[in-house]
This record gives structure tokens, sequence and C-alpha cells, in this order.
């Protein structure tokens, strides 16, 4: 199968969740015992124990928002509209759940907003997915399962369907034909461990914690969803946007376009998944009129170097990510 995939191949392995699919994991961290490894809330809830809940590294969400900036550039003169969508982290929406002696710092509770300034200030397009998360928790629907670190299908939709409208705006002449796009299947519902209880919890704390209710949809056969369709929107990421938790789905059922995907589990970072698409043959074949590229807001300071974070294939200095990219890019 090609690096993107199209989404009547993707659907095909709904059934067999990837659990254990980490967003990132420090060097540190792997070394640590697996207690260290997960925070216990109340009431079940867990979180990734990873990353600072109380310092926030300003230099590198500027240095990061630079290296978008030269990336939505360079797609620009290729006529490729770039969307950049940050994920907000768990712990914005269940502080509540948090043990006392977790808090987030007054700093933390403002670095997605702070990310969204800069994005916003370089003329990046993006939008405010915390906004219309907390919205939609303040309803009193969940947006992050309990014992995993991936968000809901609503959650996934709600961002779905935000981002469509924006490629609406952006760029109102889609190509390909209406009714191209993926019919939404049935829901399937799955009882099971999360993959911070599956992976990080004893089995005598996971008999403590108990399963969460998975929902993911069915695949539908419709026509118009073939492999030799040019797809005018792609999206890449990690594990948030497979195809198991929705987002492409509802983006292309929302479009009603072919969409493709590249995603990959493990702390391979964004850097390396946008690079190994535009490097692609898919890519040079079928360029996208818009490239949806997902990113989440703990690591987003990171940037393509972050040894112990990323893996070791996935490291690379800035001035290498800058050269792959145009390299890619033709420049």
């Amino acid at each position: 199968m090609s690096l993107s995939s199209r989404l009547t191949h993707t659907f095909k392995r709904l059934g067999t969740p990837l659990l254990g699919a980490t967003l990132v994991l420090s060097m540190s961290a792997a070394q640590a015992d697996d207690s260290t490894l997960v925070i216990r809330g109340s009431d079940g809830w867990l979180f990734p124990g990873w990353g600072s809940l109380t310092e926030v590294d300003a230099k590198g969400i500027d240095n990061s928002t630079a290296l978008i900036k030269e990336a939505r550039d360079a797609l620009n003169a290729k006529n490729i509209k770039l969307q950049v969508i940050v994920l907000p982290d768990k712990t914005l929406f269940y502080q509540d759940k948090l043990p006392a002696d977790k808090k987030l710092s007054a700093d933390v509770k403002q670095r997605y907003q702070l990310i969204m300034s800069k994005l916003k200030g370089a003329g990046i397009s993006t939008f405010d997915d915390f906004a219309l998360l907390n919205q939609l928790r303040n309803s009193g629907t969940d947006v992050f399962y309990r014992t995993d670190q991936h968000w809901t299908q609503p959650a996934a939709d709600a961002t779905a369907v935000a981002s469509a409208e924006l490629i609406k705006r952006e760029v109102p002449n889609l190509a390909g034909s209406p009714g191209t796009g993926m019919v939404l299947g049935k829901e399937l519902k799955e009882r099971r461990f999360g993959d911070l209880a599956e992976r990080f919890l004893t089995p005598d704390q996971q008999k403590q914690t108990g399963r969460d209710t998975f929902v993911v949809r069915r695949q539908e056969a419709a026509a118009g969803l073939l492999d030799s369709t040019p797809a005018p929107v792609h999206v890449t990421g990690h594990s948030m946007v497979q195809p198991y938790f929705g987002f492409p789905q509802k983006l292309s059922n929302s479009l009603d376009r072919p969409v493709s995907v590249n995603w990959k589990p493990g702390n391979v970072g964004p850097w390396i998944m946008l690079l190994e698409y535009l490097e692609s043959a898919d890519f040079k074949k079928n360029p996208p009129q818009v490239l949806v590229w997902q990113m989440f807001e703990p690591s987003y300071s990171y940037g393509p170097q972050a040894t112990g974070f990323w893996d070791n294939a996935s490291n690379m200095s800035d001035s290498a990510w800058r050269q792959r990219l145009h390299g890619a890019l033709g420049r």
C-alpha cells in the first residue's frame, strides 16, 4: 500500500485498534519505572506522565512557528494551501481529575493560546480547537477517553467539521465532484482498556481502573471513493488522525471529497511525517490543493531535533529539515 493511504484502504483496518500508540515518550521516561509514565487521577482518569505540567518553552514555540511558516511559504509556491491543526492537551479539559500534587501552572494553562497567537501572527491558517472542544466538554461530552491519551469520536468529528469549514472558505473550488466524499458508517462500540491503562498499569491497577467504551464507525462502501480518484485534501500527523478515531472520515464527509492520510504511531513527531509525505510518490503524482498538518500542543515546541523525545530516525537538525523540505518541493 502507498504511504498516503486512501480512506477506502485505511478503513479496512478499523477493527484492529492500535493500542500503545504513544504520542511522545522522552528518553528519561523510557528508562523510568512504569509508575512514572502515567498519572493516575481521580475516578480512574489517566494522563501521560511525560511532559511538563509547569514549564513552557516559549523559545521552542517561536522556532517551530518559524519552521511552519517556511513550510507554508514553500507550499504556497506550489499552489498548495497549508492548514495547521494544533490539538490541545488532555489535562486542559480534566484538570479536576488530576491528583492533588499534579497541577497545571498558569503558564501551561495559557500555552495553547500562546501557540495560537504565534500561528495567527505568522498568518498561518488554523483555528482554535481548544475553544471548540471545550464547548463540547462543557456540554457534557467527553473529548478524551478516560484511560487513553487519544480523543473521542465527537471531538474528532467536531474538529473535522471546523477544518472543513475553514477549507471551504479558503479554497472554495476544491477539485473533484460532489458525491465523492466518504459515507459515514454505523457506529460500533468496543469495550477495552485505553493505551495508558494497557501499557502502564499493573493487572491489579487495570482491574481497579476499569475499561473504556470506544466508539468507531464501520466502513460503508460508497461509489466514487476509488484509488484512481485524486484527493484534493491530504492529512498528515500522528495517531490522533488515524481513521480509527474518525477524523479523516468526517473531514471527507464534510467536504464531500476524497481525503488521503499518512500517519504513524509512536514518538516520530510531526516533522518527519510531513517530509515523508512530501517525498512520497503519491505527493509527486497527485499533489493536493490543501495539506492539513496536525500537531499536538505539548510537543509543539520540540522542533525536528528533540533527542530523547523523537526516535533516532526522526531526529534531524533544523537545517537538515529545511533542506529536505525544499528538496521535496523542488526548490
